[in-house]
């Protein structure tokens, strides 16, 4: 197969994808589990970095200081996003694969496996740091800052995660997930989010961030914050995607679901 030829295929199969339809071997077990175990793989470190930062500020005596703890998932994000997206598409949050699949740029056939996925690599996290630290520093759970309502808390999360999705959905324009330039722009935009707005609500914009840690913690009395916030952000976050972008585009559709199967045809 010549140069345009396989550049042909490889526009089809994109455009397929677009359509709703996957590439030929798209859905090769093989493939697809090699997705799922980025996501829960990804999740891992994510959610280790999170929730690390604040275990391991706690048992250094604060050695890892509040702006080290909001960096460290910004640059982790990032650099999940370049050395596994074409993958899976690192989505590496249920808020974010809902989003993809109510933008249409994802199957909803889908999306159980990928949820499956993080929660049990959310849950690896923290189970983790749990085995190794006790509950040191509450698990770097995401709870609202000192005097802060619950409802104040959930306001932030639904502000902040629509600011995410429409990060996401907005950079989506190449196989690297969203773009090479997108990694940048997704990390940059959780270090921003969580320096000024972490003493609020946490910054958590993932319910799987959070719910980790409460279950190995056994606290559930604000997880609902941080479940209903970024689930309600992100359709927010896809509603404002439509009415700045229109209708889904070929680029969403290979960031959400990554080149992997396609670009090795």
């Amino acid at each position: 197969m010549n140069f345009f030829q396989r550049n042909s295929q490889q526009e089809r199969a994109r455009s397929r994808m677009m359509h709703g339809q996957q590439a030929p071997n798209f859905l090769d077990p093989a493939l697809e589990w090699r997705r799922i175990f980025a996501e829960m793989w990804g999740t891992f470190l994510l959610v280790l970095t999170a929730a690390g930062g604040g275990v391991v500020s706690a048992i250094s005596g604060g050695q890892v200081t509040h702006s080290m703890t909001v960096v460290a998932p910004g640059l982790m994000v990032m650099a999940i996003i370049y050395f596994m997206g074409t993958v899976s598409g690192a989505h590496l949050n249920p808020a974010v694969t809902l989003a993809f699949a109510v933008r249409r740029n994802f199957p909803w056939i889908r999306v159980p496996a990928y949820l499956v996925a993080q929660i049990a690599g959310g849950a690896g996290a923290a189970w983790f740091l749990k085995s190794l630290f006790g509950s040191a520093g509450h698990l770097g759970a995401t709870i609202p800052g000192e005097g802060i309502t619950p409802l104040t808390a959930l306001a932030m999360e639904i502000v902040l995660t629509a600011g995410l999705v429409n990060t996401i959905l907005g950079t989506a324009s190449g196989a690297r997930n969203i773009g090479t330039n997108g990694a940048i722009a997704v990390g940059g935009y959780i270090v921003m989010a969580g320096l000024w707005s972490s003493p609020i609500s946490g910054a958590s914009m993932n319910p799987v961030r959070s719910l980790a840690p409460d279950l190995f913690r056994a606290e559930f009395s604000t997880t609902w914050i941080y479940i209903v916030g970024p689930l309600v952000g992100a359709m927010i976050g896809v509603l404002f995607e439509w009415i700045l972008k229109g209708p889904p585009t070929v680029a969403g559709g290979i960031a959400a679901q990554g080149t992997l199967g396609i670009d090795e045809r």
